[in-house]
């Protein structure tokens, strides 16, 4: 039998590890931007168009590379940060495999210029799907530049299920914000399209941290600091009031280089416990000084998971220094117990034995406001536009017209056949104008018929054939809903014809906004709230983006927005519905749901819109910020709903029981 197994050629396994070094152009974007800062560069510059899939530029003042580094540079396995395997134990550099360039270039076209400090000029090599096309000499600056085109154009299923360009550019933020909070000591500029998104100037920590996430964090955050002999833990991290339901804001970094860890986002979020709501989360920045040997960060081929040696001693640690700074801003509600807590009650001291009773208030506990007749005399005459049976609240009697005292059975009997007898003869008398007027030419001439109004029946002519058809027209019987009981905060029992219902008020709120929304979005018939003063807001790179792309879906639904500069915005108006939510809470909330998708198909967008708006909306009405309307009309508008037994995401809504399913469980 003829030998199987063969080595697979250098341009094949460079592709198989790009699938797990570089599975989308945020990855490019992090593999170069980590070589850059090894590089020793101090200003460093990233381009993108098409979020990636056209164009990813680098641009670093580093050491930059001779002829034969940057030949070598494409290589697999071809480092020059380590050289032996004890160099993986103690690493103080970002990469270390040498299979990010490898690999990129093997799916991309790739062109890359560099020039070091003691060379006149440079060198420019191209390579296209993993195969050196050319290498010549250059006049460049010192540095490295790296022109990444057409990614993914030799991998069409990799490509074609990239996300749109938004969505790319999104992840590209994220992964330049995580290098960029990391090192504070260099100059980074994020461009998109060629234009200028973030720039973040050489600063201090809490510097980078405000030009990163936005200057509202300014006064947010607390500063950390702990040193022990395993090592040390500083950052920063959000007051307690700042946590939102989905925060974006955390970052975790050892000895220079970003991680996640599930565990220790657990540590920081014990030392918030019982200051901010379970739904909640705190913005942190934490960042892990620790001896190289003590880690592993050979675990994850994007290196985003680290072993430590002693996890459970540092889980105590981070904690315990979330804790303390916490504490030390008197967020945390302390207890002193050496403190006299008795209640000091002063005694009112009564002069010459004087006893004092308290005041008599006089009322008549027969007064009704509603009632015109209550506590006054009865008047001896009314108008003849007001003349019929009166009822009267005085001393509980009923009185005719006369003023006579009659019996309730009389008086109702009486009542009833006076208001039938009042109303068959105003339908009459309007018949016989309508038939006069038609004899006499008056305004009815040309009406062939007159239609009883008992008959129920309209009238349809057809413009192309002289015939006549009659539809019947059948009013929708109303909802019959009685006895409405209240369990708990959120659900109510009721009786919906007949019917016993179980009824959730918050899932109930939420599809009547998402149906309601989806017309509005449709019609652009919206209803603003005009703020008394404008309200000036400052936003993230990120959101400042996100609000560009979205400004019309936010005038559509009845915000009144407008750009200022430098990441700021004036809100002029928000939609009538959320008008008690604060501005910035409501701005903040509808961003993170638009952040999930943003299309461009208008059908699909309007429904992403009104189910992000209905989301929002019952979180509010959840937490009280919004006013709760009449339950009785609540039910009256869900019923009206195309499902009201489920919202749009399929969770239930209601229940109901008939009278038999009832009785079935009762073995009736």
């Amino acid at each position: 039998m003829a030998d199987v197994i063969k080595q697979l050629p250098d341009f094949v396994s460079n592709q198989i590890a790009a699938g797990e070094v570089v599975n989308r152009p945020s990855s490019v974007v992090k593999e170069l931007v980590e070589n850059a800062v090894d590089a020793g560069g101090t200003n460093i510059t990233v381009n993108f168009k098409n979020g990636g899939k056209d164009l990813i530029q680098v641009v670093d003042n580093g050491c930059g590379m001779s002829v034969i580094d940057a030949r070598l540079a494409f290589d697999k396995h071809a480092t020059s940060k380590i050289s032996s395997v004890d160099d993986i134990y103690s690493l103080s550099s970002l990469g270390f495999r040498g299979e990010a360039l490898a690999s990129i270039a093997s799916i991309a076209e790739v062109e890359l210029k560099s020039r070091r400090d003691d060379s006149e000029v440079g060198t420019q090599v191209e390579i296209n799907g993993g195969k050196f096309v050319n290498q010549s000499v250059i006049s460049c600056a010192v540095g490295s530049q790296f022109s990444i085109t057409n990614l993914f154009y030799n991998v069409p299923a990799r490509k074609r299920f990239l996300d749109k360009s938004t969505k790319e550019a999104g992840y590209i933020h994220t992964e330049f914000n995580r290098v960029a909070l990391c090192h504070p000591e260099i100059e980074f500029s994020l461009y998109d399209n060629d234009a200028l998104v973030l720039k973040l100037p050489i600063g201090t920590l809490k510097q980078r941290i405000v030009g990163v996430v936005g200057k509202t964090m300014t006064t947010k955050l607390l500063e950390v600091d702990a040193r022990t002999t395993l090592g040390s833990v500083k950052g920063y991290i959000g007051r307690p009031s700042s946590a939102k339901k989905s925060n974006r804001d955390q970052y975790l970094f050892v000895n220079g280089r970003y991680f996640k860890s599930p565990y220790f986002h657990k540590a920081i979020l014990t030392a918030y416990e019982k200051l901010i709501a379970p739904t909640y989360q705190p913005s942190y920045f934490i960042y892990i000084d620790i001896e190289p040997d003590k880690i592993d960060v050979n675990v994850h081929p994007q290196k985003i998971e680290v072993k430590f040696d002693d996890g459970a001693a540092l889980w105590q640690i981070i904690s315990a220094a979330v804790r303390e700074s916490i504490a030390k801003s008197g967020q945390a509600p302390q207890m002193d117990f050496d403190m006299d807590t008795s209640l000091d009650i002063p005694v009112l001291k009564v002069r010459d034995d004087k006893v004092l009773r308290e005041p008599i208030i006089k009322s008549n506990p027969e007064f009704n406001p509603f009632d015109c007749y209550s506590g006054a005399s009865v008047p001896r005459s009314i108008s003849e536009s007001g003349k019929g049976m009166l009822r009267s609240q005085f001393e509980g009697k009923f009185y005719n017209d006369e003023f006579e005292e009659v019996d309730q059975d009389e008086y109702f009997d009486s009542s009833t056949d006076r208001a039938i007898e009042s109303y068959n003869e105003a339908t009459h008398s309007a018949f016989e104008d309508d038939t006069n007027d038609d004899a006499n030419g008056g305004a009815n001439e040309g009406a062939s018929d007159v239609v009883s109004y008992e008959s129920s029946l309209m009238e349809f002519i057809d413009g192309e054939e002289d015939t006549q058809i009659k539809v019947e027209f059948k009013e929708q019987p109303k909802t019959e809903i009685k006895d409405i009981l209240s369990i708990g905060k959120r659900y109510i029992a009721t009786v919906i014809d007949g019917n016993l219902s179980l009824i959730d008020t918050c899932r109930a709120y939420e599809t009547i906004l998402y149906y309601r929304y989806l017309k509005i979005v449709g019609s652009g018939s919206s209803v603003t709230q005009q703020l008394l003063f404008p309200e000036c807001m400052v936003l993230s790179a990120d959101d400042y983006q996100l609000m560009k792309q979205c400004i019309s879906d936010f005038n559509t639904i009845g915000f009144d927005i407008s750009f200022k500069d430098e990441y700021t915005i004036d809100i002029g108006g928000v939609p009538a519905e959320f008008s008690e939510i604060p501005t910035q809470e409501l701005l903040y909330d509808l961003l993170d749901g638009m952040r999930d998708d943003v299309t461009s198909v208008d059908d699909v967008r309007r429904e992403h819109l009104a189910n992000v708006i209905s989301k929002v909306g019952s979180a509010a009405y959840r937490r009280g910020g919004v006013r709760k309307c009449d339950l009785t009309q609540l039910i009256e508008e869900l019923m009206i709903t195309p499902n009201p037994s489920f919202t749009q995401s399929g969770l239930p809504i209601m229940t109901t029981l008939s009278p038999e399913e009832i009785g079935a469980k009762f073995n009736k």
